[in-house]
Parts: structure tokens; sequence; C-alpha cells
């Protein structure tokens, strides 16, 4: 797994924010130098690995270090306690709360949409799915291009004869949870048989690991279709296209199809921030959103490090938002930003 640090710049992977201290001014000592370190979700590693160097430029004494490992290890180095915060796309369930070893919260820092990237000879970005046809794909029933279920929405398209090769994840995924969550609220079929989770028994395909391993998949193997986090397919320049949504329209991902499915959870989200928005209501809703969850100690063994560790969620809840919308992350409701705010006020800093 590659790391690098800001004297290098920025890049994807796993971000080491800092080259140095700051210099005392004005005869007083420089603020004691902190690292706080996380782990989880490939699906934020983007907006992760910006905040961290940003944050790092705006408090120099802080410096934050962030594993894109997926989300399933980022909450088993969360719970041992080897990091300071995980990150998951997944949120923990009630009996994985209570297995944690300290009170945890899930803040909500960021909604994303995920995409069905395609690599088909001759055939662009635009490709129309339905949901019948996006089932049909990952239960290994559709098994060419050119099967009606695909080409029924796309009559201007011709589409290959050749087989489809579905890319999936190895590891254990928020990215997973979040497609299958779609797929489990979406089809019958697929709520009977692999179910959703951070791991499921993929009926067909091929396994990567993380957004990149998927991405890579796809890029490299014509025929291919995979699901990753709108970022990924974009920085790789993969195709994809619209999705059918609930009320049966063609959306395509963007921050406002995002933002729309993330609006329509806040009535639920006033009691539990453990929301589903897959295949939310409205005919503006993109079909595949999810909230990135950053889970938090609210009695941490090192209030020192508590206290960092809200600090920087708090900068990430203010002006980290817009920064990350030029990477395709949604911003939060206002409402979840207060209710996030509310949440980190409760933990323990000393």
């Amino acid at each position: 797994m590659a790391r690098t640090t800001l004297c290098a710049g920025l890049a994807l992977g796993i971000l080491v924010a800092g080259c140095g201290g700051p210099e005392a001014q004005g005869g007083k000592a420089p603020a004691a130098a902190i690292t706080i370190n996380g782990a989880g979700s490939t699906f934020v590693n983007p907006a992760m690995s910006k905040w961290a160097y940003a944050y790092h430029e705006a408090k120099a004494n802080t410096t934050v270090n962030y594993q894109s490992v997926g989300s399933g290890a980022g909450i088993a180095q969360y719970k041992a306690g080897t990091v300071d915060f995980g990150a998951s796309d997944a949120p923990l369930s009630d009996k994985e709360r209570g297995e944690m070893p300290t009170p945890t919260l899930h803040i909500p820092v960021t909604s994303g949409c995920e995409v069905l990237a395609y690599n088909i000879p001759n055939i662009g970005s635009g490709l129309k799915l339905s949901t019948e046809a996006i089932a049909g794909i990952f239960l290994g029933k559709i098994k060419t291009w050119n099967d009606p279920a695909i080409a029924r929405p796309n009559p201007d398209l011709k589409l290959p004869a050749i087989p489809i090769t579905v890319a999936h994840r190895s590891d254990g995924s928020g990215t997973t949870f979040i497609f299958t969550d779609y797929l489990t609220s979406s089809s019958p079929e697929w709520a009977k048989g692999p179910g959703k989770g951070k791991t499921v028994n993929w009926p067909v395909g091929l396994g990567g690991k993380g957004n990149e391993g998927v991405a890579g998949l796809v890029k490299q193997t014509p025929g291919c279709i995979g699901y990753v986090e709108l970022a990924y397919a974009m920085q790789a320049k993969l195709n994809f296209g619209p999705l059918q949504n609930k009320s049966g329209e063609y959306i395509p991902p963007s921050l406002e199809s995002a933002s729309a499915a993330a609006n329509a959870a806040v009535e639920s989200m006033q009691k539990d921030v453990r929301v589903s928005i897959v295949n939310g209501a409205g005919k503006d809703a993109y079909p595949i959103v999810g909230f990135v969850y950053v889970l938090v100690s609210k009695t941490p063994k090192d209030p020192t490090k508590g206290k960092a560790v809200v600090d920087f969620l708090k900068w990430v809840l203010g002006p980290g938002q817009e920064m990350a919308t030029p990477l395709q992350y949604a911003p939060l409701p206002k409402a979840v930003v207060d209710l996030n705010m509310a949440a980190l006020g409760g933990v323990t800093t000393g």
C-alpha cells in the first residue's frame, strides 16, 4: 500500500500529513505536535486525503494519518484500539456496536454515489441500466451485453454480443454494503439469495481489493462491469451511465442526485443516523447513494487525542464539506451537521 507525505503532495492511498511542526512565534513555545490515526473506507479516501492535507495546512501541529484499507478492516482496527477513528460506509449493527471496547458514535461526514462502471468496446458513457438489468447481471442471469433487458432502454446503441464479466469487492467493504443494500431493496430474488452485507456470496464475478481494485478490473477487462464510488470512476476515466430509480426515471450520478437522496432521510435521522438512503423516494434521487460514517469513541482512553479527533471532525463538518464537492461528494444537509455537532459535544476530551 502506497504512503505519501505532505512534502510529496496529495495522492490517493494513505496520506501522512506533515513535514514538521510549527515554529515558535513571539517567544511562545509551539503547540505540542499530535498525530491521529484512522483507517477504513476506500469510498471516502479521496475526500479524507484532501481533508487531512488541508487540515494540516490550517493546523500545522496536527497530523492526520488515514489508511484506506476498506470498511471491514477499518472497523476491526478501531475495535482493536490500533487507530483513533474508523471510517465505514456500513454503519455498525446494534450487535457490532455492543462489541466495541467503548461507547461509539456514528458521525456521518459525507455522502456519495456509487456507479456501475463498464468497459464495453465502442460504447461510451451514457448506457442506461434498469433495475431489472442490474439485478440480472449481478445474479449471473444476464450473460451478454446485447441482452434485451439491457438493449430495451438503449435503442440507439448497437450493443455487442460479448460476455459480461462482473467485478466485485474481495474484501470486507462498505461500498459492497451500500450496493447489496440497493440490490436487496430492489430485487426480491437478490434479497432471498445473497442479501446485503460488507461481504456476500457472489453468484458470479471476479474480486478486486478496494475501490481501486474493482476500478482496475473494469479498466483492464473488456466486457466488465463493477460498482465503484463515483470519484474513482472519474479518476480512472471509466464509462458509466444513468440508473433507473424507484420512480422509474433514469438518473445520472451527481452532487444534486446524491443530495436529493440524503435530504429525504433527514427526518428519520433524528432518531438514529444509521439509515439507508438507497432507492430513495423522489424522481430526481439517484438510487445507489450512501453515507460515510466516522466511528469515534465517546469516552476515548486518551482525552488529548480524543479532543484532536473531535476538532478534526468539526472542521470536516464545516469548511471540509465544500472542499469535497469537486471530488463529487455531496455536502451534508444542515440538520445532519447539527446532529453531528451535538453528538461530538458529548465526547469526553479531558
